[in-house]
């Protein structure tokens, strides 16, 4: 939100300057995120003074050009060459001295310096007026009156120059009071006259009008939950033209742009009050009446930007007197019924809508206005006869147009403040520092929050509705803490707390744990938006009211948002990939589901380069390996099992009792073409929910080292080519011997001097006996019946 601080001066005066205004409006909540000097026209015409061309003559070696000589004051004589076709002598001109800055469309500078041009000698330059930002014009140099201007006068004193600072202002939502000058400065005068500042300030009030009588319109609000409070006034005669030029500056100021002086009193009036008005012209109203009600699903309505849009029914709309639709009231007003240069009679519209109702035809219609982003906020109910009599007054004086009749007001039940109770003693906890109670019935004063009544350690309060985010005590207590000043408040020396042990039924413990042992392997933690779009909507969550067409549904897949992730990592040279990521994914069957999952996705070296380690590139089992560490703390007894899925080109699959609880692979080319990925990455998801109700509850046990070595024997089989380690291994594992403890492959090959058909396992046994030194006898019957075991289940043979 821009604040002008020319704008903010006619509601507050300080003599502050800019950078203090902006600190205290960011202490106060009010953010400054920036201030920005604004110019009516860029330079001010700083340099620019009137001249009188002397002569003018045929430049002698360009046939476009023209040698000229220009008074510009003060007996001085100027050589300047000049290219405008419609230079003469005699003519009063503006001339731009050398060293004067003029700046282009863009704002781009360029300072006039003394020159030769086609080798005659040019000391300044006659300007046109799109060269000095007065307009777009460039038919020619500007002319002017020399009854009207002096020669050698600057020729700033003849224009109403408006230079001014603006607060780019980051407001939060809740702060609707706040979103106008009139706002800001009330804000800002609390926290003044709190601390003892000076400043001059005083509030709005309406203005007096003096028409009598009837108007000839009639008014009639169907619903008033729809429509609380209605004003509106006929104002006849009116002139639509240009706005006066301070008008054009105070708008320009903040980044609107001036149509006619009719639209620009309204938005003067929303930007500098806070209160939306509408104006339409009043002999398109049919029926000389106006209703506010709702219009019937599908009626086809046309508005301000000729789009033709479809009611669905619920929007509060502003009618005529045959119920023809003419705005969506508070958001859109319609093609055929505003203001245009033809006006002569307008219809002034101020009122209070339901914010819901104006929040979902917004929505629905996609529409974003300054009417809109308020009223659906909350305006300020009591405010609507203010903001119409000023605009009425504004009219009247730039638009030459008089109040007809009364105005015509629907009102029928008062908005009434919000009652709160302030306990003294809740204030002191929050703050953590006590505050005299005068100090605080000070602050709520300023604030425009009554005091209704002294009680018991406490203030029975009502505050105005225009505070629609302060309803509750602990709203009221951050109010005080605003004024009073957050740096007033001393940090404590030492903060007590009791630390919390999550136990082992957490998941949050198993988070935690997981993402520990991930960072110290060199992972990084990402987090993304859970809405996302999707190209295959099978059960796809898909949103009532998305915030945009590419976040229209929740993400089925921790996968996609990985790839991003490593997509704008790689572009970026950081190609060693190392992400993880705990989030929900989303899918709609018989029923909606939601799972947890622990996503991770590498890529790229699995070590850094340096000249004691060789080139590492990940691969599937490095993924399998990081996988593997996080479910041995679990105590599962798992199983391992191919796995076809569209997102990987080889997967595996890890169960518990049937139950999958990862599945991880080598991410499918195709996805890697989609997120413009040229090297492989290789993806796993876990079942975090899953592993949490699996995992065992049993506390860990430590052993002591054994006191004899352990035995160690290999056997290299060779085997089917279709025979996986995975079986090999689990077969081993239903050996009975107490001996065995671990198993390893340590080589697979396949290839030349073997069979057609076959390759090659290596793998090595380890066998310990923790209470005396193994026998060969022992380690024989061990191997033998692993070879038994083998040879039958899998004919293997024994290589040498």
């Amino acid at each position: 939100m821009k604040i002008s601080k020319n704008w903010l001066q006619d509601f507050i005066k300080t003599d502050l300057r800019s950078d203090k205004i902006g600190e205290y409006l960011t202490d106060i909540g009010l953010e400054v995120e920036g201030i920005e000097k604004f110019e009516s026209i860029k330079g001010s015409l700083q340099g620019i003074v009137v001249g009188k061309v002397l002569t003018c003559e045929q430049h002698p070696n360009a046939d476009k050009l023209k040698k000229t000589t220009v008074d510009v004051g003060a007996g001085k004589i100027l050589n300047i060459v000049c290219g405008a076709p419609n230079v003469a002598a005699g003519q009063v001109v503006p001339v731009a001295v050398v060293g004067t800055q003029l700046y282009s469309k863009d704002g781009t500078a360029f300072e006039i310096k003394a020159a030769k041009i086609r080798g005659e000698v040019s000391e300044g330059m006659i300007c046109a007026e799109d060269e000095i930002g007065l307009s777009d014009d460039h038919g020619g140099i500007m002319i002017l009156d020399e009854n009207l201007y002096e020669v050698g006068k600057d020729f700033s004193i003849y224009f109403d120059i408006s230079n001014d600072e603006v607060f780019e202002i980051g407001l939060t939502p809740n702060r609707t009071d706040a979103m106008s000058h009139y706002g800001v400065a009330r804000d800002l005068h609390a926290f003044l006259a709190s601390n003892q500042l000076k400043s001059e300030y005083e509030k709005v009030s309406a203005k007096t009008l003096a028409a009598e009588g009837e108007s000839g319109f009639t008014l009639e609000v169907e619903d008033a939950a729809l429509c609380p409070r209605y004003i509106g006034a006929v104002i006849e005669g009116v002139h639509v033209a240009e706005s006066p030029q301070w008008l054009q500056n105070r708008l320009k100021a903040i980044g609107l742009k001036p149509l006619n002086n009719i639209v620009d009193i309204t938005n003067y009036i929303l930007h500098g009050l806070g209160q939306p008005l509408h104006a339409f012209d009043a002999d398109k109203i049919a029926g000389r009446k106006v209703k506010v009600g709702v219009s019937a699903a599908g009626t086809k309505f046309t508005t301000l930007d000729d789009a033709e849009r479809t009611l669905i029914g619920a929007e509060i709309m502003i009618k005529d007197g045959e119920d023809k639709p003419m705005c969506i009231a508070g958001v859109f007003g319609g093609a055929d019924s505003g203001v245009s240069a033809v006006t002569v009679n307008v219809f002034l519209e101020s009122a209070y809508f339901d914010p819901v109702a104006v929040r979902k035809a917004a929505k629905n219609h996609g529409l974003n206005t300054d009417a809109s982003f308020r009223f659906e906020r909350g305006v300020d109910p009591n405010i609507t006869q203010i903001a119409i009599t000023h605009a009425i007054a504004l009219i009247e004086d730039l638009a030459g147009g008089k109040l007809k009749g009364k105005l015509l007001e629907y009102y029928p039940q008062q908005i009434d403040d919000h009652y709160i109770i302030l306990r003294f003693t809740k204030l002191e906890q929050i703050l953590g520092t006590k505050i005299h109670k005068e100090k605080i019935k000070e602050i709520l004063r300023l604030l425009d929050i009554q005091v209704l009544n002294e009680i018991q350690n406490g203030l029975e309060i009502s505050v105005p509705p225009y505070r629609a985010d302060v309803t509750r005590e602990i709203d009221v207590i951050e109010e005080i803490l605003r004024i009073y000043g957050y740096n007033k408040i001393d940090a404590p020396q030492k903060i007590s707390f009791t630390p919390v042990k999550l136990s082992s039924d957490d998941q949050d413990a198993l988070e935690n744990f997981w993402a520990r042992t991930l960072q110290s392997n060199g992972f990084n933690e990402v987090m993304n938006n859970s809405l996302t779009s999707v190209k295959d909507e099978t059960d796809a969550v898909k949103l009532l009211n998305p915030l945009s067409g590419d976040l229209q549904y929740m993400r089925k897949s921790l996968l996609e948002g990985l790839l991003e992730n490593a997509d704008y990592n790689i572009k970026r040279r950081n190609q060693d990939i190392k992400f993880f990521e705990f989030g929900k994914i989303y899918h709609k069957k018989e029923k909606y589901e939601e799972r947890k999952q622990l996503a991770i996705l590498v890529s790229g070296r699995d070590v850094a380069e340096n000249w004691l380690q060789p080139k590492s590139v990940t691969n599937f089992y490095h993924l399998k390996s990081y996988v593997k560490v996080l479910l041995d703390r679990l105590g599962l007894s798992s199983e391992e099992r191919s796995l076809e899925d569209p997102r990987f080109a080889d997967a595996l699959e890890i169960t518990v009792n049937g139950k999958t609880i990862a599945r991880l692979g080598k991410v499918a080319p195709q996805l890697l073409k989609d997120a413009d990925i040229e090297q492989e990455c290789y993806y796993a998801e876990i079942e975090l929910e899953v592993c949490q109700k699996l995992r065992t509850k049993e506390a860990l046990k430590f052993k002591n080292i054994p006191k004899f070595n352990s035995i160690r024997r290999d056997l290299a089989l060779l085997v089917d080519r279709h025979i996986t380690y995975a079986e090999l291994y689990a077969a081993a594992r239903k050996n009975p011997s107490k001996f065995l403890r671990n198993i390893n492959l340590f080589d697979v090959y396949e290839g030349k001097n073997l069979p057609e058909g076959k390759k090659s396992y290596a793998l090595s046994f380890e066998l310990l006996n923790e209470e005396k030194t193994l026998e060969d006898k022992d380690i024989s019957e061990v191997m033998n019946a692993l070879i038994k075991t083998y040879q039958k289940e899998f004919s293997a043979e024994l290589r040498s």
